[in-house]
């Protein structure tokens, strides 16, 4: 069952200090709705919190791919607002490069924040949601990169394959058991974001110099991130899509027909050459 009316209801954003999680929040601040906003940036998200006006906003500095800090956020969520009705598994991380470059500790660093991220946020909210027994939606920001394994970027594709996958089984389970919730996989391709300088949220450990690949890669992305959507548009397919019960959220009409293309080059056997 969609959750059409916003207003006075819950909505959980991790990620929520910058880009695409700060436009949600504000999105649906405007709709009246409260907040519980989550990031590992303490300054970034006391701005988003500053800028929701007067929504009533709790904050709540947590690395999603911790366990017991997803959890600490769940408990106190439930504890200070009393429910859940929209949860956005959006908080997420970059880095390119080619997949025998990429060593454990950057495999570990991305599946921790944008697998682990997910399968935290379904485990510690979901139960609950379901428990509450109204109408609510999940929201998983996968991304354009969960469809496509584009070259350079093999390690970050892996994460968001696995995401969509995270968001499609949880979806599935739903259905099966008539729960109310429903699930939204929001597939975004170059928003105008900090998605290449992600190496400043990532934590303290073993300096190693940047390949070229990965400095090829990020350069890459940030330019295609300065000439992509602004977050705020992403926010309102977001809210459209909660409504509309929409399971996959593009951001570009375009990817509709690459994703045909690149099933039919799959079905043949072929390498999917994308333009």
């Amino acid at each position: 069952m969609s959750v059409r009316e916003l207003s006075g209801k819950v909505a959980v954003v991790t990620g929520a200090a910058s880009g695409i999680g700060r436009a949600l929040a504000l999105r649906f601040a405007a709709e009246g709705m409260r907040l519980m906003l989550a990031d590992v940036d303490h300054g970034g998200l006391a701005r988003t919190a500053a800028l929701a006006g007067d929504a009533e906003v709790l904050t709540q500095i947590t690395d999603v791919s911790d366990a017991w800090a997803v959890r600490h956020l769940a408990n106190r969520c439930f504890g200070e607002l009393g429910a859940v009705h929209v949860l956005c598994n959006n908080a997420g991380v970059y880095q390119g490069g080619h997949m025998w470059t990429r060593d454990e500790e950057d495999f570990s660093w991305l599946l921790g924040v944008n697998l682990w991220g997910v399968l935290h946020g379904i485990h510690e909210f979901v139960p609950r949601m379901i428990e509450q027994d109204t109408e609510g939606h999940v929201v998983n920001t996968v991304s354009v990169a969960g469809l496509f394994a584009s070259p350079g970027s093999g390690g970050y594709s892996v994460t968001k394959y696995a995401s969509l996958a995270a968001s499609l089984a949880l979806a599935e389970d739903l259905a099966a058991t008539g729960s109310k919730l429903r699930v939204s996989a929001l597939c975004p391709g170059a928003v105008r974001t900090r998605i290449g300088e992600s190496d400043r949220v990532r934590p303290p450990g073993p300096a190693t110099a940047p390949t070229p690949d990965e400095v090829a890669s990020r350069e890459t992305i940030s330019r295609a991130a300065e000439r992509g959507i602004e977050p705020s548009e992403v926010a309102d397919l977001v809210v459209t899509g909660i409504r509309e019960e929409r399971f996959l959220l593009l951001t570009d009409a375009r990817y509709a027909t690459r994703l045909r293309e690149q099933t039919e080059a799959l079905l043949t056997g072929s390498l999917p050459v994308y333009q």
